[in-house]
This record gives structure tokens, C-alpha cells and sequence, in this order.
């Protein structure tokens, strides 16, 4: 009896890690400056912290498809050729430039691809073959492609797809030439049911958001070797987003269906571990945070919410 109590009472602080903690995040009221701005569906956001601009992907008929903020909430500008249906977007600077990644899941003409702008919305590459839903036998064949993610090196990461054929995760190099592809349809080790979100760390660590299996897993980025998973967080809803903090302590994972954002413990070189909830962001009922990016130098958390159709800032307390 004795043991079955513990076990109880481990369950159930395992269910509740959070449950008087302090809150990590305060929502900054004052960003954006005009909310009136956002005129469609918010689904993505990315942070350039080296200029200070915030990039909005959102959907609608005859809106504008990326919408640009400063990090004080002044809108700046907006774009909207060769976008369809943004699902994903990613900054990255490099020494000599900055350019924008966006994974258009539309099935017309510019659908089905992973393309690069530059910071004033021109076409500079496409990934894929537009409005061309893939098959999972040829790498650079895109079906509904979820995120990604890019490091300075110009190496690349995608997750694949969005409901679509493929379930996988997919390593480029700078040149676009695939490094390495992991993943097939299904529930077992290295599998995915929708792979949502990707990101990595700076211990040669990618983490990606499997969304209907209710679960992160982890590769080891050089060789696509599966390195562990966590479900024990999800058991509510899946993650939608996951992203680190700008110290790498924690691991920020939006779940729409339960309007929350999760801060979870990152886990020691070398371990994965199980996954420990640490704080939680409830946000209002029907908000739908889908996908979320973090400031890498003031630490704040912007998350684009499909459901209230809008971005909000969350800052660091």
C-alpha cells in the first residue's frame, strides 16, 4: 500500500511539476503598437535579434502574407508575392546578410516549398517544386513542409510534412544537398505523426515537435542518430512549437489545443532524460498558440496565435 502511494504521489507531482512555481514570462500589453495590422491568420514568427525586426506569416485571402514589426511593435512593412500559405518562418544573419525561410504548405502554384526571401521579401531560392505535393523517396519533394530551421553554417534542417505524405526530418547542406533523412510515417522510434517544429542546440542536438504522437524527439545532428524522446509532458496535448531560451536552460513548447505554453528543463550534455515542466503560460481560452520565437538577445518569447488571429510578446520576468 505504501508503494502504490508513492507511486500515486509521484504520478501526481509529475502531472503538476508547475503547480506553485513562479511565473517565468509577463505578457507585454504595449506589443504591437497597432494590433489592427494583423488581418489574417497568424500561423508563424521569427525573430531577427541581430536588427531588432520581428517577421509575421499569416493567412487570408488578400492580405498580406509577412507582416514586419520592429521589437518595440511599430509595424515597418509587409510582403506578399510568391507566399501562399506560410506554415513556417526562420531568420537567419550571417556575416555578410540576412535572409528569411519560409515552408509554404498551399497547394497552388507556389505550394509545397521551402523558400528563401530577403529581409525586403525577395525570391531568392526555392526548395521543392512548386505546387507539386511530394512522395517521400525523393528528398527536395515536399509535401506540406512544416519548419525550418537554419544555423550559421548554412546547414539546414526541415520537418516534413503537415498532415501531408511525408513524416520526416531532413538534413541539407549550404549547397542544398541532403545530408541526411530520418523518419517514416508511424507511432515507433524515429517515426512522426506530423512533425510540427525543429530546432537545435548548441550541443549538436536536434529537437523536434511530433506533434500527434504527442512527443519531443531528439538527433544527433551530424549523423541522424535518434538520441531520446519525451512524452510524459504531452499527455494533454501534443507540441506544436519548440524552441530554447536565449541561455539554453529551458525549452519553450507552445500547445494549442490546451492554450498554453510549457517551459520545460533542457536536459544535461550527454542525456536526454525525461522532461520536467518547470512553469507554464496559460493564455486565454481559444487563442491557439501554433508556432512561437525566442529573442536570442532579450529573452523574449513571441508567439503567433491562429486562433486570436494575432502575435503577442511575452517578456522575460
Amino acid at each position: 500500500y505504501l508503494f502504490l502511494y508513492f507511486q500515486v504521489l509521484k504520478a501526481f507531482d509529475y502531472s503538476f511539476p508547475w503547480k506553485g512555481q513562479q511565473q517565468m514570462y509577463k505578457l507585454d500589453i504595449g506589443w504591437p503598437k497597432k494590433p489592427e495590422y494583423f488581418t489574417g491568420q497568424t500561423f508563424c514568427v521569427a525573430v531577427d535579434s541581430l536588427h531588432g525586426l520581428v517577421y509575421v506569416g499569416q493567412r487570408g485571402d488578400n492580405v498580406p502574407k509577412v507582416l514586419v514589426f520592429s521589437e518595440e511593435g511599430y509595424f515597418i512593412s509587409s510582403w506578399n508575392d510568391t507566399v501562399e500559405m506560410p506554415h513556417g518562418i526562420f531568420v537567419l544573419n550571417t556575416a555578410t546578410d540576412s535572409s528569411i525561410w519560409i515552408t509554404d504548405v498551399g497547394t497552388g502554384k507556389y505550394g509545397h516549398t521551402v523558400k528563401q526571401y530577403s529581409p525586403l521579401g525577395k525570391l531568392m531560392q526555392i526548395l521543392g517544386t512548386p505546387g507539386d505535393a511530394g512522395s517521400s523517396l525523393i528528398p527536395l519533394q515536399f509535401d506540406q513542409p512544416a519548419e525550418i530551421f537554419v544555423e550559421e553554417s548554412g546547414e539546414m534542417y526541415v520537418v516534413d510534412g503537415d498532415g501531408g505524405m511525408n513524416n520526416r526530418l531532413l538534413k541539407l547542406s549550404d549547397d542544398y544537398k541532403e545530408i541526411w533523412l530520418t523518419g517514416t510515417n508511424g507511432t515507433g522510434i524515429g517515426q512522426f505523426k506530423i512533425p510540427h517544429s525543429v530546432t537545435v542546440d548548441p550541443f549538436g542536438r536536434v529537437w523536434v515537435a511530433d506533434r500527434d504522437n504527442k512527443r519531443i524527439q531528439v538527433f544527433e545532428k551530424v549523423t541522424g542518430e535518434w538520441l531520446g524522446s519525451w512524452s510524459s509532458c504531452f499527455s494533454e496535448d501534443g507540441p506544436y512549437s519548440v524552441r530554447f531560451t536565449a541561455n539554453y536552460k529551458y525549452l519553450i513548447v507552445a500547445q494549442l489545443n490546451i492554450n498554453r505554453l510549457a517551459i520545460l528543463a533542457a536536459p544535461p550534455v550527454g542525456s536526454i532524460g525525461n522532461c520536467v515542466i518547470v512553469s507554464t503560460v496559460q493564455l486565454a481560452d481559444e487563442t491557439k498558440p501554433h508556432l512561437l520565437d525566442v529573442d536570442m538577445k532579450s529573452g523574449a518569447v513571441y508567439v503567433a496565435e491562429i486562433g486570436a488571429q494575432q502575435v503577442q510578446k511575452y517578456v522575460p520576468i
